[in-house]
């Protein structure tokens, strides 16, 4: 059964003030009166002292009284309640989360090292005091989980640009690791307000032969750019040419030219051109 916040019947803790006050003006009162009388006051003054507590901002004090959840106080100030009860403080302020570096395997089995930041802050004090051990240690752990699960759900990259990747999507799997963390964390009080991979790469004893093949995929993707280029240049300069009238070739000769414009256009180096001075033929 999973705890609920609820607000603690708390007293300002000035009034409760004025009334310890009070009380102990009676005790001295009655002491002058040389009456035995005079302890009562001083013990109630003494049992009011006792329940004073004050509440920092962002702070919150679950309340206790003889193993039974009275309540929870999230107000700022100076408040007074029951002195037989047990009170905890708990921090709402907004938390960091560094996971270390992990060694996993992504979707396709690769070894990769992923480690992420967590953004999280207690929502709920009941269920952070009362329905998990250490809320901090849970956040911590559970943080491990989730990141383990993510990276088995993306590959490191998609090399076919299809699909999502841990590599090529940070938003979208940043969102969905957000959303596992916000399931499981549920359960302690604690809400996830962002989740972001700080560390993404390759484990180191397959990180070089990824990069060759990076570079080769980029180079792949570069030549296939060049060449979608070239050809549309040279189909422009034949519908050109034939247009305007300028020249009129054959089919051998057109062959000859978008061979002589594709070398040109796809070349890595500066080609050199042939200055043909006689007959076009």
């Amino acid at each position: 059964m999973q705890s609920k916040e609820r607000q603690s019947l708390s007293l300002p803790g000035p009034l409760m003030f004025l009334v310890m006050l009070a009380l102990l003006a009676v005790g001295g009162w009655l002491i002058t009166r040389e009456t035995a009388l005079f302890l009562v006051p001083l013990v109630l003054a003494f049992l009011i002292l006792c329940g004073f507590f004050i509440i920092q901002p962002n702070q919150a004090t679950v309340i206790t009284l003889f193993g039974r959840y009275v309540g929870s106080e999230r107000k700022n100030g100076w408040f007074w309640t029951n002195p037989f009860t047990s009170r905890r403080r708990l921090s709402l302020r907004i938390r960091n989360f560094n996971s270390e570096r992990l060694k996993v395997n992504d979707q396709n089995g690769n070894p990769i090292e992923i480690a992420a930041v967590i953004v999280w802050r207690v929502v709920d004090t009941a269920r952070a005091s009362f329905d998990v051990e250490d809320y901090t240690q849970f956040v911590g752990i559970q943080a491990e989980t989730a990141l383990r699960h993510l990276a088995a759900q993306y590959p490191y990259d998609h090399y076919d640009t299809t699909g999502l990747s841990l590599r090529g999507n940070p938003d979208e799997v940043a969102e969905s690791l957000a959303k596992e963390l916000a399931t499981r964390l549920r359960h302690a009080g604690v809400e996830v307000l962002e989740a972001r991979l700080s560390h993404l790469a390759y484990a180191p004893e397959i990180a070089g032969a990824m990069l060759q093949r990076q570079q080769a995929s980029a180079i792949v993707a570069a030549r296939q750019t060049i060449v979608e280029g070239a050809v549309g240049m040279v189909d422009q300069a034949l519908r050109m040419l034939s247009e305007q009238d300028i020249v009129e070739l054959d089919e051998e000769r057109k062959a000859q030219m978008v061979s002589n414009l594709l070398v040109v256009l796809t070349s890595e180096r500066g080609t050199q051109p042939v200055v043909n001075a006689g007959s076009l033929y």
